[in-house]
C-alpha cells in the first residue's frame, strides 16, 4: 500500500494531494478552480519545485479529474508513471449524518445514503458525490474511502447534539446538532496526544479550528463529546463571514424590517456577516489586524467579539469536561494568529492555562506555548485533514485484505 490520492471537491473547486504513505510525504497536490465557469485554473506543485499554473476550460468535476491525474502522470512533471501507481482514493465528504461514525469503503449503498444527506448539506454534498463518481470512472480499479466531517462528533451524548425543539422536528428531518471540521478535531487530538507522550484516549482537550470558518471541540479521552457548529456550520463562533449564535428571533426581525425573504436573511447571515460584518473592512483577520493597529474602532470591535467568543466556549468546555489537559489551536488563524491566540486565552488562568509570550510567537509550526508552570497546556498543532484522510484510505484498504486472506 503506497500512494494515496486524496480529493476534496467543492461546487467549483478540487483539492487533491497525492500522498506515499510509507513515508506519509507528500509527493504532490493542486487545485483546480472555476470549475464551470468559462475559464478554469490548474494549479499544481511538487515538493522543491516552481508551482505550474494553466488556464483553460473545465467544465465539471470529471474534466478537473482528467486534469490532475494527467498531471500526475508528465513524463515532464509527474511523480508516478501510471493510474496503476495510485492505490487507493480517499473523499473528503461534508456530510454523512446519523449514517456513519467513522470512514469507510465507498460502495453503491455509501453514495446512496450520501445522497439521502444532501438536504442536510446541499451546498456540499452534491460536489462531494459528483467528485466520487468521477474518480470512480477515471479509476475504476482503484477503492474508494470516504472521510466524513461529521463522523468524529457522532460520539456525542444525546443531551449534547439535541435541540429544544418540538421532537417530531428531530425524529421526522435530523433537525439536531452534527458538528463539522470534525476530520481537523480529530487529527489535532491524536497529534496533540503525541506531543504530550500520551495516548489520545487518555486526553481532554478543548481544539478550537480558527480558520474562516471556525469551530471549538470538546474531547474527553480522544472522543467528541461537544462542539460549536450545529444543524449546520453557520452555529458557534464568529467566523470570517458567518455570525456564529445570534438569537434565533432576529431572523423574522430582519426579514419584516428589510422586507426580503428568508433565504436573503440566509445569505446575509452566511456571508454578510461575523467578522466582515462587524468591521466593514474584510473577512481575513489580518487585514482587520492592521486596521485594529491603524487605530480603527470597528476592527476593534470585530477582533473583541471574535476572541470573546473563543472564550466563552473554551469556558463552558471546560466545565462540560471537568478537566482539561489541553487547549489547542489549529487552522489558519489558530496556527498563525499570535494575537488572536493572546486574546482568546485572556481570562483563561481561572482553568489553570497561562499563555507564555514568548512562545506564543510560534507560526504555522507545532509548539506548547504556555508557561511551564501551566496546569492547562496551550499548543499550536497545525492541523492536517489530508494526511487523516489518507491514513484513513490506507487502514481501510489494507483492513479489507486482510478480511480476504
Amino acid at each position: 500500500m503506497q500512494n494515496v490520492l486524496v480529493i476534496n471537491c467543492g461546487s467549483s473547486s478540487l483539492k487533491y494531494q497525492l500522498l506515499n504513505m510509507e513515508a506519509e510525504q507528500v509527493l504532490a497536490k493542486g487545485l483546480v478552480e472555476r470549475i464551470g465557469m468559462q475559464v478554469g485554473r490548474h494549479h499544481y506543485s511538487r515538493p522543491g519545485s516552481d508551482k505550474l499554473s494553466e488556464e483553460l476550460p473545465v467544465p465539471d468535476h470529471a474534466r478537473a479529474i482528467e486534469l490532475l491525474l494527467a498531471a500526475l502522470v508528465s513524463p515532464d512533471h509527474g511523480v508516478i508513471e501510471s493510474m496503476k501507481d495510485i492505490a487507493a482514493v480517499g473523499h473528503r465528504v461534508v456530510h454523512a449524518g446519523e449514517k456513519y461514525s467513522s470512514s469507510v469503503l465507498i460502495d453503491p449503498d455509501v453514495v446512496a445514503a450520501l445522497e439521502e444527506c444532501i438536504p442536510l448539506a446541499p451546498l456540499h454534498n452534491p460536489p462531494n458525490i459528483v467528485g466520487i463518481k468521477a474518480a470512480q470512472s477515471a479509476l475504476p480499479d482503484a477503492p474508494m474511502v470516504g472521510v466524513f466531517d461529521t463522523a468524529f462528533h457522532q460520539t456525542m451524548n444525546d443531551w449534547a447534539y439535541v435541540y429544544p425543539l418540538p421532537h417530531q422536528y428531530y425524529s421526522e428531518f435530523g433537525v439536531r446538532r452534527y458538528g463539522f471540521h470534525g476530520t481537523s478535531h480529530r487529527y489535532v487530538t491524536i497529534r496533540a496526544a503525541e506531543m504530550l507522550d500520551r495516548a489520545p484516549n487518555t486526553c481532554n482537550f478543548i481544539t478550537c479550528h480558527l480558520g474562516n470558518g471556525a469551530s471549538v471541540c470538546a474531547v474527553r479521552n480522544g472522543r467528541s463529546i461537544d462542539t460549536s457548529m450545529g444543524f449546520t456550520p453557520l452555529e458557534g463562533l464568529v467566523m470570517g463571514t458567518r455570525c456564529g449564535d445570534i438569537d434565533p428571533a432576529i431572523v423574522g426581525f430582519l426579514s419584516k424590517k428589510l422586507g426580503v425573504t428568508l433565504d436573503e436573511i440566509d445569505r446575509i447571515l452566511n456571508k454578510e456577516s461575523g467578522i466582515y460584518g462587524i468591521s466593514g473592512i474584510s473577512s481575513d483577520l489580518r487585514d482587520v489586524e492592521r486596521e485594529y493597529a491603524a487605530g480603527n474602532e470597528r476592527a476593534r470591535l470585530a477582533l473583541e467579539v471574535y476572541c470573546y467568543h473563543i472564550r466563552k466556549y473554551i469556558g463552558a468546555y471546560a466545565v462540560a469536561l471537568g478537566h482539561v489537559d489541553a487547549i489547542v489551536f489549529t487552522a489558519g488563524v489558530g496556527e498563525n494568529g499570535s494575537m488572536i491566540r493572546e486574546w482568546a486565552c485572556r481570562g483563561l488562568e481561572i482553568i489553570g492555562a497561562e499563555l507564555d509570550p514568548f512562545e506564543n510567537g510560534v507560526r504555522h509550526d507545532e509548539a506548547i506555548i504556555s508557561k511551564p508552570a501551566s496546569r492547562t497546556k496551550i499548543m499550536v498543532v497545525p492541523t492536517n485533514e489530508e494526511l487523516m484522510i489518507a491514513r484513513d484510505t490506507r487502514d481501510l484498504i489494507l483492513q479489507r485484505k486482510h478480511d480476504h486472506v
